[in-house]
């Protein structure tokens, strides 16, 4: 008697794929992190900064770019090419995570942020604009957190997950270059 998995090679477990592996798990935290991140802005109302708006760059690269590799590993791609995009998706996490924690060090006032979203207003126009002005612009400040969890704000989270996801893609490569 045989297995599903032995009899269909289609069927193969994902472990037997480090590139696999890594590239699913990378996909379904950036997934779970951007869903989380549009719950907080679209249904408790945490309006992001202009900061927290850069960080979403790289869970937006990785989804599509994790599908991808794989897709690319499940079809028995080239090992350089799953390489070319595990690494891609752990530098990606790594820079990530040097931006959340420059927007930390800005929330902890340990340096400044910049001048558009954590320096005085400037530049407010001529005086019968100003009111309509205030009106329409809400500017939501870098340096200001909004919401904290076990004295992590946002940023912070994102920090960790950032380097959760460099060390899964760092996995994953260094599996795949090994076989």
């Amino acid at each position: 008697m045989t297995t599903q998995s032995a009899a269909l090679p289609a069927f193969k477990p994902a472990a037997a794929s480090p590139a696999l592996t890594a590239a699913l798990l990378v996909t379904l935290i950036a997934a779970a992190t951007i869903a989380g991140a549009w719950f907080f802005q679209l249904v408790l109302g945490i309006v992001p900064c202009p900061l927290c708006l850069e960080q979403r760059y790289a869970y937006y690269l990785a989804i599509p770019l994790g599908l991808l590799v794989a897709i690319a590993a499940r079809g028995g791609m080239p090992r350089p090419l799953l390489l070319a995009g595990l690494a891609i998706l752990a530098l990606a996490a790594l820079a990530n995570a040097g931006l959340g924690t420059y927007h930390s060090g800005v929330e902890w006032g340990l340096w400044k942020g910049p001048t558009d979203c954590s320096g005085p207003v400037v530049n407010l126009g001529s005086a019968a604009d100003l009111l309509s002005k205030l009106d329409t612009v809400k500017v939501v400040r870098c340096d200001e957190v909004q919401w904290r969890f076990l004295g992590l704000s946002l940023a912070g989270y994102n920090v960790l997950i950032s380097l959760l996801m460099t060390a899964i893609a760092a996995w994953g490569f260094v599996a795949t270059a090994k076989r």
